[in-house]
């Protein structure tokens, strides 16, 4: 009996560590692309970092929710995760041309430009994850 539940649990397992692992990536990656290290200023009490970060780490994760839910190949699940975690780095890039000193703003803790950064990444990570059903 315990043999029917193996399979499962295996595919359960290596979807969850990848996922972690992918997340973990992910937000090494998003650290380091950006002027400013989100953690110290987290640290800090920084509400404008955790914004931002918050929702790029959602909008990433929402992407990989739906890739494990739709896809039904680890490799494939890895591919769509990779992919998600560019379209987030390359929207970050893209608020930072369009919001005039997006960076600044948010190292001097504007809520106001976090809680945007972090809804439009997390929109974003919505409509990704909607595209990969």
């Amino acid at each position: 009996m315990l043999a029917s539940y193996l399979p499962p649990l295996i595919g359960y397992f290596s979807y969850l560590a990848s996922g972690v692992a992918l997340l973990i990536v992910f937000a090494m990656l998003y650290i380091k692309i950006t002027p400013y290290d989100e953690l110290t200023l987290i640290r800090e009490g920084n509400v404008a970092a955790s914004l931002s970060l918050g929702g790029a780490l959602m909008g990433f994760s929402f992407a990989l929710a739906s890739s494990a839910w739709h896809l039904n190949q680890l490799e494939f699940f890895l591919l769509w995760g990779a992919l998600a975690g560019l379209v987030q780095i390359v929207v970050y890039a893209f608020l930072v041309k369009c919001i005039k000193g997006m960076p600044s703003a948010i190292i001097e803790n504007n809520v106001a430009v976090g809680l945007l950064v972090g809804s439009i990444s997390l929109a974003v990570g919505v409509i990704n994850a909607g595209c990969l059903s």
